[in-house]
């Protein structure tokens, strides 16, 4: 987002967390040198207080970065998130560094110990690039917001029979039980290059908060030049059978984003969006939208590169750029352009991602059906079910962006139809109005 002179507008980010791992994460941000990316410190001493927290810094900022899974989803579960969010995810790229410092220290035997929140796949991962066995290491995933407690009986049971040597958690107030209970215990943090990108992934979503309703996507797919033929011209019957299932592909995967696709060249097709539409399809900006789906169904491994602009012509010509950092990175991932060059690779495969989708068994998110359950059980029983962003507001006593995200997700999820706009009698936009479908909450 740029301001009249060019220079790039100020991103405030709000970071919640503990105090180490605010600190952490505000000493990472002042070594990146982002003079656009402003900070505001909000820690607390218990995840029980990260709702409170954010509502007090809510006013201040563009989106809010948690310091992990946990007071992120503490927040979300409880439909408490004024502005857009995200947190600093948990990965394999900080376990070399804790056992580095387990090692040093003689705190544990690192073939030994019990480790919470990464994955198995994360573990056996870094232990075989230093050469170690995991065979012995004992592993608890990261999977709700209540996991504190589990992590605490996790290790020290363990512990406690004998079967590890020490721990490793993610949780201070689980290292503090920890170090109590006389349990062996060091704290794992997320490395610099995890915590840049996530900062990078909140500066983006800030950013498009701030233009909500006018930023512009454009999406650039395009086939590989060694994919072609010496002439892929409209002679070429195989290379234009091609284009079309390619064509049809993308028509398939553009349709829940509201896109258009048009051919572009002989080799690309390019596909308009909005922001809103590609955080829906992209699950918050952290899984590569078309690679999946194309290569699966056509074996062909395009180049995909996303651009944002304050123009049609602004986005394409930043989705060019992008498309070929694609092209250069081997086509393993998508990458994002955004403002004042900030870039951004989506995978193919999701990644320890900002964003959580609790279902319920009939498929639709049970933070949608809440938000629908809310307003029903404060709309006056004559009103028609018809409501605006401005309504919605006032109901679930939140920001406008807010509501308008909220509604977006109902008709995202079934829950809600957009009405066509109301003829205007003054001047200006008439307000989105959207039919919410009560009748859902009963199936």
């Amino acid at each position: 987002m740029h301001g009249p002179n060019g220079a790039r507008d100020e991103i405030t980010v709000g970071v919640v967390g503990a105090p180490e791992a605010v600190e952490r994460i505000m000493s990472v941000a002042r070594d990146t040198g982002w003079t656009w990316l402003r900070l505001v410190a909000a820690a607390y001493t218990d995840e029980a207080h990260a709702a409170a927290t954010v509502v007090k810094i809510a006013a201040r900022i563009d989106v809010c970065l948690f310091s992990g899974p946990l007071p992120y989803d503490t927040v979300a579960r409880r439909d408490t998130l004024p502005v857009p969010a995200t947190y600093v995810p948990v990965d394999g790229a900080a376990i070399h560094g804790t056992l580095l410092r387990g090692i040093l220290g003689s705190a544990f035997d690192p073939t030994r110990i019990s480790i919470d929140s990464v994955t198995k796949s994360d573990v056996t991962r870094s232990y075989a690039e230093i050469g170690l066995s995991p065979r012995h290491v004992r592993v608890l995933p990261y999977s709700h917001p209540d996991a504190a407690a589990d992590f605490l009986e996790f290790h020290r049971s363990l512990y406690e029979l004998g079967e590890t040597t020490g721990a490793v958690t993610t949780v201070p107030k689980v290292a503090a039980a920890l170090n109590d209970a006389k349990v062996p215990v060091l704290t794992m943090s997320a490395a610099d290059t995890t915590v840049r990108h996530a900062l990078q992934t909140a500066s983006l979503i800030g950013s498009e908060a701030k233009l909500e309703g006018s930023r512009i996507v454009t999406v650039i797919v395009r086939v590989p030049a060694t994919m072609l033929s010496a002439h892929p011209g409209p002679s070429s019957y195989s290379y234009q059978e091609s284009k079309l299932s390619l064509y049809g592909e993308l028509l398939r995967e553009a349709r829940p984003m509201d896109a258009a696709v048009l051919a572009r060249d002989e080799r690309s097709y390019l596909i308009v969006t909005t922001m809103g539409s590609l955080r829906v399809a992209t699950d918050d900006l952290t899984v590569a939208p078309f690679l999946r789906r194309i290569s699966t169904e056509l074996g062909i491994d395009v180049e995909v590169g996303i651009g944002l602009g304050h123009s049609t012509r602004e986005a394409e010509l930043n989705a060019q750029t992008a498309v070929d950092k694609a092209s250069a990175a081997g086509g393993q991932a998508a990458f994002l352009l955004g403002p004042a060059g900030t870039v951004h690779q989506l995978y193919v495969d999701r990644q320890p991602a900002p964003h959580v989708v609790h279902s319920t068994g009939g498929g639709t998110s049970s933070k949608a059906t809440r938000t629908l359950a809310r307003l029903a059980d404060n709309l006056d029983r004559d009103e028609n079910k018809v409501v605006d962003a401005d309504k919605v507001s006032e109901i679930l006593e939140v920001g406008l962006q807010t509501a308008r995200r909220a509604l977006r997700t109902l008709v995202d999820e079934g829950l809600a139809w957009p009405m066509p706009p109301a003829r205007a009698r003054k001047v200006g936009r008439p307000p989105q109005l959207y039919q919410l479908l009560f009748e859902k909450l009963h199936d």
